[in-house]
């Protein structure tokens, strides 16, 4: 698989999230759509290409997002953390 595949793949879920994270929007993901996050303020989304042999070097490297994962910015890099510890804040 090559540096860029594994990239798309590790990135594809970021760019929306980080994007929802700013607007409060609900995050909807489309089927046949990659989404990358490319750093801060790099964000985009692009068809994938719809062959089986380019579905499969995807699925290659690609890990499941848990439950309960948070995505969250620190000193301008992405991270992620989950847990069933994880709640969300309550605004007072």
């Amino acid at each position: 698989m090559t540096k860029l595949s594994k990239t798309l793949i590790a990135t594809a879920a970021f760019a929306v999230i980080a994007t929802s994270a700013f607007s409060g929007a609900t995050w909807d993901f489309k089927a046949g759509m990659a989404y990358m996050y490319g750093g801060p303020g790099k964000m985009s989304a692009m068809a994938m290409a719809p062959a089986e042999k380019n579905h499969e070097a995807m699925m290659k490297g690609a890990k499941k997002v848990p439950d309960n994962t948070v995505f969250f910015m620190d000193n301008g890099s992405l991270y992620s953390t989950s847990g069933g510890w994880i709640r969300p804040a309550i605004s007072t």
